[in-house]
């Protein structure tokens, strides 16, 4: 569940093949801002999606040593040509947008998902969901500060939102280094929504859990620092 901004390498990326269309499932089924918590109403269902994202050519599987990010971004481009050539009629269709951003994303093309999820959010502004997602890709884009500005956006809309805060707690913690903030949000996860299933609340739980210990251990306590001699 660990999450990190994308990197800009100067020359191609290789990572192993068979890891990267695992990470890209990984990513489709529980990742940030894919319905993790909930799956969105209203927008791309995660099946929809995985419909949509790119198979793995025969020579990544035959081969399993590597793959580039530039054949990430061929084989992404050629899954969202007939996407493209329907969005030429309705430019400001939000579902459209959203497919070509799952497209994108899941092949960690990040600026390109981010700019297709912010076309959809234009084009459905009360959409919390495409929000929330263009909010992830923002974040694995690196822009840390767009990311939070967008699940802002989205909480004002709905403040209970289950995947908003979710999302908002890993990236205070990870993107900002901000425990207190992420531990917060996620307790504000746990009160608004009660009606949680219990692995996810054990879910939640133990990151509260597992970030409040790290802070704890920056910070003893007054006895500790006497019994030390500071």
């Amino acid at each position: 569940m660990a999450l990190k901004p994308a990197s800009s390498p100067a020359s191609p990326q290789t990572l192993p093949a068979l890891q990267v269309w695992s990470m890209a499932f990984i990513f489709l089924a529980i990742g940030l801002a894919i319905g993790w918590l909930f799956p969105g109403s209203t927008a791309p269902s995660a099946s929809t999606q995985a419909a949509a994202a790119p198979s793995p050519p025969a020579s990544a599987i035959g081969n399993a040593h590597s793959i580039t990010m530039q054949d990430m971004k061929q084989m992404a481009d050629q899954q969202a040509a007939p996407l493209l050539a329907k969005l030429k009629s309705d430019p400001n269709n939000p579902a459209l947008l959203a497919q070509l951003g799952a497209i994108y994303h899941i092949t960690h093309q990040f600026q390109q998902a981010a700019a297709y999820y912010g076309k959809a959010v234009d084009a459905d502004p009360d959409n919390v969901v495409l929000r929330t997602r263009l909010a992830s890709s923002l974040f694995r884009a690196g822009d840390v500060d767009g990311a939070l500005a967008q699940l802002n956006l989205a909480l004002k809309q709905r403040p209970s939102d289950a995947n908003a805060l979710f999302d908002l707690g890993m990236i205070r913690l990870q993107g900002k280094g901000d425990g207190q903030g992420a531990v917060a949000a996620w307790q504000q996860l746990l009160k608004a929504n009660p009606q949680l299933s219990p692995d996810r609340k054990a879910t939640v739980a133990n990151l509260i859990a597992g970030v409040m210990a790290t802070l704890d251990s920056r910070h003893p306590t007054h006895g500790e620092r006497n019994h030390d001699g500071y």
